[in-house]
């Protein structure tokens, strides 16, 4: 039987009195205190579509948004359509993050469009592919690749878009993989100080890992990121017969997706209810770490050497780097970087200020590079290197250590 947590008594009936009267206490980030970086007539509120609205618009219409469906949340290099990619990853993240502001009373708004914008700019193979891509800008550049900053960039400097501040400071600290008991919400004020912050998460490996969100909108968001990943990542490597959903500890919040992803909304909702802050008790937050912890043990490691990243991705990405690299240095006309990538980018005729193949050429390696769907980058690397050693192994439904048939041995 499931374990499912309920909202107590006493704050169900508390909310229930608040709405009845109109007397719930009001910390919602409200439409008409938004930043942008220019204030057009375009951006402004109506009687029918509010500012954040707009920023959802753009952002699913943004033309890095269909990427989403081909790139890695956890497993890599599967034709498996039954496990999870971004695309879904981020509609769950918005789903969850939106009925826990409506509880709360937030601007659901603001939640939808930092839900929908947080990964935009997560590069192909999921976290693993995020570490071989920031070691060589690093290697090349001395600056770090994050996939949240890098996510700011494909919306405010890729396609400047005008995204709220707002939106953008809940994309940049929305970082999944640092959880807090609490999260009280820190107030930017200017893009000055934004892009000063933004700088530095390039420069100080550890600064993108230390911002905080600046509205509670933008921190139900992000630890809607955890809640969304921490069982859904149990379900997928069960399917893919990696580890039984059954296998893992029961812990205060449940084992399985359905209950940790209940009892984590329930008890935030518990807790944060007319608060200043998001949080949620200790024994929620500590079962949440266990929880966490377990599924780096039993899950993502292996997801990583089932696929053979290492010996394959990573010196393929290596080498598409350097070949992408010399064709700027050399204006190689003929490239993919210019002709899939730059003329691709520019296709779209936002303003700029200065042209977007100006950008110092390691940038445009990496904006190509973070850009790339799973697929689309194992076919550039054959396209570049049609005679290289290095060959990708798909895995299907009845392939290896993932097919049912395996489990029967």
């Amino acid at each position: 039987m499931l374990n499912m947590e309920e909202l107590s008594d006493t704050m169900t009936q508390r909310m229930m009195d608040d709405r009845k009267n109109s007397s719930f206490c009001d910390l919602a980030f409200h439409n008409e205190k938004v930043i942008r970086r220019t204030e057009t007539p375009s951006d402004a509120s109506s009687i029918w579509r509010p500012t954040f609205a707009h920023d959802i618009d753009k952002i699913m219409h943004c033309p890095y948004y269909n990427r989403y469906s081909d790139k890695t949340q956890v497993f890599s290099l599967m034709r498996n359509d039954d496990i999870t990619r971004r695309s879904l990853h981020v509609q769950l993240v918005s789903r969850i993050a939106r009925t826990i502001g409506r509880a709360l009373h937030l601007n659901e708004d603001l939640i939808e469009a930092i839900s929908l914008g947080h990964d935009i700019g997560h590069p192909p193979f999921a976290h693993t592919g995020e570490h071989y891509l920031n070691d060589l800008y690093h290697e090349y550049t001395g600056r770090y690749f994050r996939h949240n900053i890098h996510s700011v960039r494909v919306l405010d400097q890729i396609y400047p878009l005008n995204i709220s501040l707002q939106v953008l400071d809940g994309i940049a600290t929305h970082n999944g993989e640092i959880q807090l008991e609490t999260y009280e919400p820190r107030p930017i004020e200017s893009f000055e100080e934004f892009d000063l912050r933004m700088e530095k998460c390039y420069t100080d490996i550890k600064y993108a890992n230390q911002i905080l969100p600046s509205t509670l909108e933008a921190a139900v968001v992000r630890v809607s990121d955890i809640i969304a990943y921490l069982g859904k990542d149990r379900q997928d490597a069960a399917r893919v017969n990696i580890v039984e959903e059954e296998a893992f500890t029961p812990t205060g919040i449940g084992s399985i997706n359905a209950e940790i992803i209940n009892n984590l909304v329930v008890n935030i909702i518990e807790n944060s209810y007319g608060k200043p802050y998001i949080r949620m008790d200790q024994d929620h937050f500590d079962a949440m770490i266990t929880a966490k912890r377990e599924n780096y043990s039993k899950i993502y490691g292996n997801a990583a050497s089932c696929a053979k990243l290492d010996s394959t991705i990573k010196p393929m990405m290596r080498e598409i780097y350097g070949q992408l690299l010399d064709d700027l240095r050399t204006h190689n006309s003929k490239s993919p970087i210019f002709t899939h990538h730059i003329q691709y980018v520019n296709q779209t005729h936002y303003h700029r200020n200065i042209p977007y193949e100006h950008s110092e050429a390691n940038d445009l390696v990496v904006d190509y590079i973070a850009s790339m769907t799973d697929n689309y980058f194992v076919e550039l690397h054959h396209f570049l290197f049609p005679d290289s050693p290095y060959q990708v192994e798909y895995l299907g439904y009845f392939d290896g250590p993932f097919s049912p048939d395996s489990q029967k041995q």
